[in-house]
């Protein structure tokens, strides 16, 4: 188990006015099990990568002190972070390997790393054999692989970013079983995980942070929420019980923007046959592992299809054989992860590319910049660097770039990941006027909440069948 002491803590990134987290004084005893809350931009991802010895001293600027078990995090190796982009931790090509990877590296004598591969494998779920490459593997299923790394170590601190973000509600109760299960071996857990309600019966306390630094609330779950509801609600903390408002569509929708038949793409998505319509909100839904991103990247015409028909906007041709500078004004897409789609150093500039590429003048890319900005509450990080934001902050970026250029249809991949309540308020306001204006959009997703709100109908995609799911127990590691 460990002990976590943070006195006057504080972190800003290099080249960032503002401070990431600062002001924090928190003492967590060995064995608690600490849900971190806290709008978005809070520090919460901070403070786990300090926790877990992951800030360099050469990257930002460090006030106050850290301890686990009083020693700096950096000089210690018990603890075990789950990212928020779980694919930043996979560095093998098969997936046991990757879950073997951890263990050699501490030095667990050999006999013991495959059955304690095994072993995490089966309590996060993990669907497929162990000779499963990673780069084939669902952003869902990546997070699993990379919990299971995590899970196999046994760490003393156990702390977790988001850990079912990008899950079905079936991997996502797994997810937390296997959690719960592992803190039962006396590891001390701090997790961060929007869907509060869910998350609550794995912890015995509540820590919320404040926007401007500190702590905002800490106690147990129903003494944090039931004394504090209003005020957390209003500052962007999930509480339970806070109705969210539904935004219907104004009009009836129109004729099709896109239209596929039949389309397939190998193994990673089954012959499909949907129509995007604008005016409309199309909610992709289905299990991890099911297609659904591919067919986001089908949809944006970033990625070709192997069998079928697709038509879009009356053009003969389909998406992925037109120009880019077509594309990119037809239809827009956010990806999963949005870091991939950054390309600039600044937020500000990172909004201004497209637009840019199009030819627009000088003075309306620099009114679009700034709309989408203040839309999307990003004005405060316009010169900060696009890879130092939260992972709420990125998401939020990556659908502003795709809006930059106004295209008439937006293809989202899980679109409020990340979101505080306030800002996932924002967001969900902002498509619903962009439908009933006359977009289409379409959304992977696994949030509920977003689909209850906004969606004027769901395609439930069904998951393919192309690999058996019993797993090898290797003593060794395999050929």
């Amino acid at each position: 188990m460990a002990e976590v002491v943070l006195q006057g803590f504080g972190w800003r990134h290099a080249g960032r006015r503002a401070w990431a987290v600062r002001g924090l004084d928190l003492h967590i005893q060995r064995g608690e099990r600490v849900l971190l809350l806290g709008p978005s931009g809070a520090g919460k991802s901070t403070l786990l990568a300090a926790l877990a010895g992951l800030l360099p001293e050469d990257s930002g600027e460090s006030e106050g002190t850290v301890t686990v078990d009083g020693r700096d995090p950096r000089d210690r190796d018990r603890a075990g972070l789950l990212f928020q982009d779980p694919q930043t931790q996979l560095v093998m090509a098969r997936s046991g390997d990757d879950v073997a990877f951890g263990l050699e590296n501490r030095g667990v004598p050999a006999g013991e790393i495959w059955p304690r591969v095994s072993d995490a494998l089966d309590r996060v779920g993990f669907p497929y054999p162990i000779t499963r490459q990673t780069h084939a593997l669902s952003g869902g299923e990546a997070q699993r692989l990379a919990l299971a790394g995590i899970l196999a170590l046994q760490p003393g601190l156990l702390l977790l970013d988001e850990p079912t973000a990008n899950l079905d509600p079936a991997g996502g109760d797994l997810i937390r079983a296997a959690v719960a299960r592992s803190c039962d071996r006396d590891t001390t857990l701090i997790v961060v995980e929007h869907r509060v309600e869910q998350a609550s019966p794995l912890v015995d306390r509540v820590v919320v942070l404040a926007p401007g630094g500190g702590v905002a609330a800490d106690g147990a779950p129903e003494v944090v929420f039931a004394g504090h509801g209003p005020a957390l609600a209003e500052q962007g903390v999930w509480v339970p019980g806070y109705p969210l408002p539904p935004h219907r569509a104004v009009a009836p929708p129109a004729d099709p923007l896109v239209r596929t038949e039949h389309v397939s793409v190998g193994h990673r998505l089954p012959p499909t046959d949907l129509d995007v319509r604008a005016g409309e909100v199309l909610a992709v839904t289905g299990p991890n592992g099911a297609g659904k991103s591919t067919l986001a990247l089908v949809l944006g015409g970033l990625l070709a299809p192997t069998s079928g028909r697709m038509s879009a906007f009356g053009d003969p041709k389909p998406p992925h054989r037109w120009r880019a500078a077509t594309l990119t004004q037809r239809i827009g897409s956010v990806f999963q992860s949005p870091e991939h789609q950054f390309v600039t150093g600044r937020v500000a500039d990172e909004l201004a590319v497209g637009p840019r590429r199009l030819g627009r003048p000088a003075a309306e890319v620099t009114a679009i910049v700034a709309e989408l900005l203040e839309r999307l509450r990003l004005t405060a990080l316009a010169r900060a660097n696009p890879y130092t934001l939260s992972g709420g902050e990125a998401r939020r970026l990556s659908v502003a770039t795709a809006l930059a250029t106004r295209p008439r249809l937006l293809v989202l991949d899980e679109p409020t990941f990340g979101q505080d309540r306030r800002t996932w308020i924002g967001l969900v306001e902002l498509l619903a006027q962009l439908r009933d204006d006359g977009h289409g959009i379409v959304a992977v997703t696994h949030d509920d909440a977003f689909v209850t709100a906004l969606a004027d109908r769901v395609h439930d995609l069904a998951p393919t069948s192309a690999e058996p799911l019993p797993r090898r127990r290797p003593d060794r590691r395999p050929a």
